[in-house]
Formats: C-alpha cells, sequence, structure tokens
C-alpha cells in the first residue's frame, strides 16, 4: 500500500510538472527569440533619420558604425537605384535578394533565414519615394541566449516537485502503513495464543476503530477463555462427589486382580480429575507437542499403558499383540498426552467391539517419523471422516463423545503429523497415528506405511483367556 501510494503520486506529479514545463520551456524559448528581435529592430530604427535626411554612402557608413549591431558587422542597408543614382549597399548582405524585394513589395518588417541565424529586414522610406531596407543580422546565439539556464532552472523545480511530493507519499504512507502493521502482527500474535496481545489505538480514523474493534476482540477473547476454563474446573469438581463413593466401594472389594486393578483405576481417575482442574484454575495453555523439552519414550508408554489394559484384556478373553516397543522411541509429545491419547484409543476397542475381539498395537519407527498403528478384530468403522469430526461419535455409537479421536488428531496435528482411519489385517479397524518427528508438514506423498519409516523387528507379546 506504502509503494503503491508512492507510485501514484509519483505519477500523478510527473504529469503535472510535464503538462506545465513542456508549454513554458516553449514560452521561454519564444520569449528569448523575440527579445532578440527586438534589440534588432531598435537598432534598424536608429538608422531611420539617417537615411530620411542623406544616401551618402559615407554618412551611412558612419551611421551604421555608430550602432552596436553595426559595429559587429551584423547591419547593411540596402537602397535600390533611383534615376540617375545607382543601388547602394552599405555593410554585409546575408538576407537573399528575393527576401529583400518581397519585403519593399509588402513595406513592412520581415524576418528571412540567413546563414548562422536570421536577418531582420526593416523598410524605411526615403525622400525620393524609394524604399530602403536595413538589414539586421540576429546570430543563433543570440535567440537561443539564456534559454539553456532557464530550462536547467525549470528542470530542477520540476525535479524538486516530484522529489517532494514522492517525500510527503511516502510519509503518508508510513503513517498508512505503520497502525496497519501493528494490526497485523497483533492478530498474528493472537492466533500463536499470545492472548495479551493489543494494538495501539492511533493512526487515521478508520485503522484506529479496526485497532479499537480488535482489542475489544481480544478482550472477549481472553474473558470467553477464562469462562470455559471456569467451567471445566467447576465440571470436573462436581465429579469428585462420585468418585469418592467409588474410591470406597472399590476399597471393600477386598483382595484378587480385579479389585487392586479397580483401585489403581479408580486412583488414576482421580488424579486425571484433580489434574484437570489445577489445569483449569492456572489458566496456562496445555502444550501439547513440540515445545522446548516436550518429548517422551513412546515405546515406554505403550509398554505402560498395554500392561494396565492387557488385564482387562484377559477377563475379556482377548488376543493382543504389541510389536516395535523393545527399543526406545523418542516422540515430541508430552507424556500425559501420549498416555491420554493411547487410553483414548485403547478404550474405544473395549467399548466398541464384543468380548473376545482381538487388538494389536504396532510402533514403527524411521527417521523423519513415528507410526503408532492400533488395530482390531471388530465390525470397523462405516464412517471414518465422521468419526474423526469432533463431537460426531463412532458411528454414533451409544456412549461416545466422539472427542477420544479428536485428542488424538490434535496430537498428531500439533507435531505435523495426522491420523487416518482404514481397515486393518486383523478385519476390523486400523487407526494409525501419524508422529513428526522434525517438525516439517507432512505431504500426501509420504502417508503410506511404507513409506520412509523403518519398521522395527516385531517382538509380539500375544495372550489369551
Amino acid at each position: 500500500m506504502r509503494w503503491a501510494l508512492v507510485k501514484v503520486c509519483l505519477a500523478v506529479t510527473t504529469m503535472v510538472v510535464v503538462a506545465f514545463a513542456v508549454p513554458l520551456a516553449l514560452v521561454i524559448k519564444e520569449m528569448a527569440a523575440d527579445r532578440a528581435y527586438s534589440n534588432a529592430e531598435r537598432q534598424a530604427a536608429a538608422i531611420g533619420p539617417t537615411l530620411s535626411i542623406t544616401t551618402d554612402r559615407d554618412q551611412l557608413s558612419r551611421a551604421v558604425a555608430s550602432t552596436q549591431a553595426g559595429a559587429d558587422g551584423r547591419m547593411a542597408v540596402h537602397i535600390p537605384a533611383a534615376g540617375d543614382d545607382p543601388a547602394l549597399e552599405v555593410g554585409r548582405r546575408r538576407a537573399a535578394q528575393k527576401d529583400l524585394d518581397r519585403t519593399r513589395e509588402i513595406a513592412s518588417p520581415s524576418i528571412a533565414d540567413a546563414p548562422g541565424g536570421k536577418a531582420l529586414l526593416q523598410p524605411t522610406a526615403l525622400g525620393s519615394g524609394e524604399i530602403a531596407i536595413v538589414e539586421v543580422f540576429v546570430p543563433e546565439g543570440e535567440l537561443s541566449n539564456g534559454i539553456a539556464t532557464a530550462w536547467l532552472v525549470l528542470a530542477g523545480v520540476g525535479i524538486a516537485l516530484i522529489i517532494g511530493s514522492v517525500a510527503v507519499a511516502d510519509r503518508l504512507g508510513v503513517r498508512l502503513i505503520q497502525p496497519a502493521k501493528r494490526l497485523a502482527a497483533a492478530a498474528r500474535a493472537l492466533g500463536d495464543g499470545k492472548l495479551n496481545a493489543r494494538v495501539p489505538e492511533d493512526g487515521p480514523t478508520e485503522l484506529k476503530q479496526a485497532a479499537v474493534a480488535f482489542n475489544s476482540m481480544a478482550d472477549q477473547v481472553v474473558q470467553l477463555l477464562a469462562n470455559e476454563r471456569e467451567l471445566a474446573a467447576d465440571l470436573s469438581h462436581r465429579l469428585r462427589t462420585p468418585l469418592t463413593v467409588l474410591r470406597l466401594n472399590a476399597a471393600s472389594l477386598g483382595d484378587g486382580p480385579a479389585a487392586d486393578q479397580t483401585r489403581a483405576a479408580v486412583e488414576q481417575l482421580e488424579s486425571e480429575v484433580d489434574t484437570i482442574i489445577r489445569t483449569a484454575r492456572e489458566a496456562k495453555p496445555t502444550t501439547v507437542a513440540g515445545g522446548p523439552g516436550a518429548g517422551c519414550d513412546a515405546a515406554a508408554v505403550i509398554r505402560e499403558r498395554m500392561a494396565f489394559w492387557s488385564a482387562l484384556a484377559e477377563d475379556e478373553a482377548r488376543k493382543v499383540r504389541v510389536a516395535g516397543v523393545d527399543a526406545p522411541v523418542h516422540v515430541p509429545v508430552a507424556r500425559p498426552d501420549l498416555t491420554a491419547a493411547l487410553d483414548a484409543l485403547l478404550g474405544n476397542v473395549f467399548r466398541h467391539t464384543p468380548e473376545g475381539t482381538a487388538f494389536a498395537v504396532d510402533v514403527h519407527s524411521g527417521e523423519d517419523a513415528v507410526i503408532v498403528l492400533i488395530s482390531d478384530a471388530g465390525p470397523g468403522i462405516l464412517d471414518p471422516e465422521a468419526a474423526l469430526a469432533r463431537g460426531s461419535g463412532r458411528d454414533g455409537a451409544v456412549g461416545s463423545t466422539g472427542l477420544g479421536l479428536d485428542i488424538v488428531r490434535q496430537m498428531a496435528e500439533a507435531t505435523g503429523g495426522d491420523v487416518r482411519i482404514g481397515h486393518s489385517v486383523l478385519g476390523g479397524t486400523e487407526i494409525r497415528i501419524w508422529i513428526q518427528l522434525d517438525d516439517r508438514k507432512p505431504t500426501s506423498g509420504r502417508r503410506g506405511h511404507r513409506g520412509s519409516v523403518r519398521r522395527r523387528k516385531r517382538s509380539a507379546a500375544t495372550t489369551s483367556a
């Protein structure tokens, strides 16, 4: 916008300068010529009184020499023949004879071409009734005397006007652009999560109004987020009462693997609720992935969670296979986030597939990405795109909020990866989590399971009830 304004002002000023400078330059040229011709006419008129008195060569020569043009050899007098008196010429003639004859015929001053300039021909009536011609030569130097200086001054004034207009347009553009840049920078900062980004309310009226609207919007966004955090904290706090009852009931179950597993699940649930309440009250955004120091060993997290879910799988007679978790697999995802994503997917397997349905977890590690595959032998998902939409649920299944897959998707996309749903080799659903390692946006050309990702040697652990 700034350069556009400068260009427009430059074009307009240049056109105005040209429109005035060209005619003015021509006028200056005409004025210089008129000045030279006027001077020549004055000197020619000085010979008129002498011609009216005498036509003697000597006296005319002295009269011609007394003028400036005559002293410079630029004046001549042409007297035609009259009776017995022959034609007389005093001085050097430069005009052509035809020009002299034409001037006598019209009996008025005229300008004729001459070598190196122009010749002013001034007719003068003699006592005998004949017409004498006084010729004054005007060289080209006198016709253009002062034109170069005048044109140079005129060009300098025009250039100064153009430069001045460009400078004014640039300052005006800066005054318009700076508030716009601040507004754009604040919008980017707000989009990056800097909720304290605000815009100084200055500049032109329109941009000032835009800054006021932006600041009002940012305040409303902060207020809405604060309200959401308070709502999340309040809703989570309401879970404490049923959790207390559940913990007391779990304590009375006695001994046994099922009772221990139930008590451990209740403790974990209570810990997660406390974490949600603390996070919401602290009003700090949760970092999903990619922040400084964020990351964990995906293999260790998967082994830990599979140890938890394997006990329930044994109770429901499910075959479980885990592969690719023998060696450490570092991913740029916080451990609690990866744990929540795995629990959401594995919980879906138990909720939405019949008892006895087998499932598997595979990890494939490469130089630029890590792929986690969670497969089952269940009925599958009829509409994968709808299942990935937040809040849509899993094929409309009862008891499904649809938030589990969305949590997994956000975790993967925060690293530059994604989540895909397909058909597994077990006959049911395969959910593939692509976790990017190098902060590059993944392209569709490397979305296959066999791209640049190096498969780890499988070490499957299978259990059955």
